[in-house]
C-alpha cells in the first residue's frame, strides 16, 4: 500500500495541475469571471484534496481486504474514478449554488460538468501516477514466471 507520504504527494500534486487547467477552462465556458471559479476551484480543490486522501486510503484498504492486493483492473480503476467523483459531485453542490448565486439545477450542471473534467483527468493523472510511482508488490504481481 502506499506511504502516507505518498499520499500526500499525490492529492497535492493532482489538485495543483487540475486547478491550473480546470480555472481558465471553467471561466471560458461557463463566462464566469476568473477569479470567480478560481474561488470555486480553491474550495473545491481544498475540500476534494481531504476527500481524496481519505477516499483512495479507505478504497486500497477495501481492495486489500477483498482481492488481496491494491493493483486495480480496468473495471475497478472506472469504479475506482466513477465513485469518487460521485461523492465529490454530492458534496459541492450547494456551495457552487450559493457562491455564484444560481439555482440547484443551474449548479448542478456544472458541477456535472466539473465533474466530468475531473473524471477524464483523474483517470489519467491516477494512470501516469501509477505509472511513474509504482508499488514493489505490482513488479511482483505481474511479472510472468521464468520459463
Amino acid at each position: 500500500m502506499r506511504t502516507v507520504r505518498d499520499r500526500i504527494r499525490h492529492a497535492i500534486s493532482f489538485e495543483v495541475i487540475g486547478l491550473a487547467l480546470f480555472t481558465p477552462l471553467a471561466s471560458f465556458v461557463f463566462h464566469l469571471p476568473v477569479e470567480h471559479v478560481g474561488v470555486v476551484g480553491i474550495v473545491s480543490a481544498t475540500l476534494a484534496t481531504a476527500w481524496n486522501y481519505v477516499y483512495n486510503l479507505g478504497f486500497d484498504h477495501l481492495m486489500q481486504k477483498f482481492r488481496g492486493t491494491t493493483l486495480k483492473t480496468m473495471p475497478l480503476r472506472i469504479a475506482h474514478t466513477v465513485l469518487f467523483e460521485l461523492g465529490l459531485l454530492i458534496a459541492l453542490l450547494p456551495f457552487i449554488a450559493w457562491y455564484l448565486g444560481v439555482t440547484i439545477w443551474q449548479a448542478l450542471v456544472m458541477d456535472i460538468s466539473f465533474a466530468t473534467f475531473y473524471l477524464i483527468y483523474a483517470f489519467f493523472f491516477n494512470m501516469a501516477y501509477d505509472r511513474i510511482f509504482p508499488l514493489p508488490e505490482w513488479s511482483q504481481t505481474t511479472q510472468a514466471p521464468a520459463e
